[in-house]
């Protein structure tokens, strides 16, 4: 028989022997790649960890424990300020408590938010539970993005329950009402950027202690290293260089005797602008590593002043302070050093009206929200990488199914 070749359907045929082209496989995802998304997909996935956690009693009992302990500070730290401030000049307490609360809730988050997402990944790999999402039609962006948002909603659940505190402390006055959404705000979207850490660790490592053990180092070197940082570097930043002073210059000193400077000082003062020598500090190189920090990005975020003394009432902001401390660090040494303003204000003779006012520095929270929300984003990133199938290579020990 003569070979015959024919093509029919998509087969070919050779002789009495034909051969059929099978259909290409579907690739994962709808849209065929690793990154294609769908709505359906994301939630399906989302819906699967957060029926997982609902049903864990380990969740529910951290969420009481979480409502019992905010409440019981913010009581405890509620009865103290009102027995700091029941005599004449005592600081109000409205701004005190909220900064107390605020702080607390955003230190608590980052001690529970690492172990939402740290171990999503290895966890159910070791489970063998990963891999059946991994054969179906979603993608791994889908996968990764459906863990994240399930991670963020447990976040956020430990997050409302802390909002009736919140408002009591805003109850008390002297705080502004924007301030509750910004710090809000402000907390929800670090706690969502520590999911997205967590979850690229949890791809990273084979081991789900070592994932949490890197999640909680991250967190650790942003609230509480990056200070530590700033100090070493503050005194790298000291040089000396010449200044320009408006203030009392030292030969007017060098000419007074020791009667008149008992008396205090002189009315025949006069300010004067000179330059001198001056060890100067330029924080302006090394702000950003405060900037880092998720308490100094709440602080700055909430919107508040700092702190003032109107007559007998003492205002005391510990938020407000921050922000306005961290914005002068960003600023660094002002032009001319004004010496008159301070010191020696009110004193007879002594004016600064030669020096402008120095104008308020540029805010520092959207520099340090957006450096969180990069650290996320890269978790992400690398998560969807992590999940992708085939893998050309695995950790020792890894289980695939």
């Amino acid at each position: 028989m003569s070979g015959v070749d024919g093509r029919s359907g998509g087969g070919v045929g050779t002789g009495d022997v034909m051969t059929v082209d099978q259909p290409a496989r579907p690739a994962a995802g709808a849209g065929g790649g690793a990154w294609s998304l769908t709505w359906h997909g994301v939630r399906t996935v989302a819906a699967l960890e957060l029926r997982q956690r609902v049903r864990s009693s380990r969740w529910k009992t951290a969420l009481v424990v979480w409502v019992v302990a905010v409440g019981a500070i913010t009581l405890l730290s509620s009865g103290a300020l009102t027995a700091l401030s029941s005599g004449d000049g005592g600081p109000s307490r409205g701004p005190l408590l909220f900064a107390i609360v605020s702080a607390l809730v955003l230190g608590l988050g980052l001690l529970v938010t690492p172990t939402l997402t740290s171990t999503a990944v290895n966890g159910d790999r070791g489970a063998g539970t990963l891999a059946t999402l991994q054969v179906t039609l979603l993608s791994a962006a889908e996968i990764a993005l459906g863990k994240l948002l399930a991670a963020w909603a447990a976040a956020l659940a430990f997050l409302v329950t802390s909002v009736p505190f919140l408002v009591i402390a805003l109850a008390l006055g002297d705080v502004p009402v924007a301030a509750l959404p910004r710090v809000l705000a402000v907390v929800a979207v670090v706690l969502a950027a520590v999911c997205g850490i967590g979850l690229g660790w949890s791809t990273v490592a084979a081991r789900p202690a070592g994932s949490t053990v890197l999640t909680f180092l991250t967190v650790a070197a942003l609230a509480v290293f990056t200070p530590v940082f700033f100090g070493i570097a503050f005194a790298s930043t000291s040089v000396t260089e010449t200044v320009t002073v408006h203030g009392v210059s030292p030969a007017q000193w060098q000419e007074l005797d020791e009667e008149e400077l008992a008396a205090g000082t002189p009315d025949d003062l006069e300010c004067t602008t000179y330059t001198e020598e001056r060890e100067v500090v330029h924080t302006e190189r090394i702000w950003w590593l405060l900037a880092l920090n998720p308490f100094v990005v709440l602080a700055d975020g909430a919107g508040t002043s700092p702190g003032e003394i109107d007559g007998d009432d003492l205002r005391v902001d510990p938020l407000g302070q921050i922000g306005a401390g961290v914005r002068s660090l960003r600023t660094g040494p002002p032009e001319v050093a004004d010496e008159c303003s301070g010191w020696f204000a009110g004193t007879a003779g002594l004016t600064s009206s030669d020096v402008p006012e120095p104008e308020p520095g540029a805010a520092v929270w959207p520099w340090g929200l957006g450096a969180h929300v990069l650290l996320g984003t890269l978790g992400l990133v690398v998560a969807v990488r992590r999940l992708q199938i085939p893998q050309r290579t695995l950790p020792r020990g890894t289980r695939v199914a």
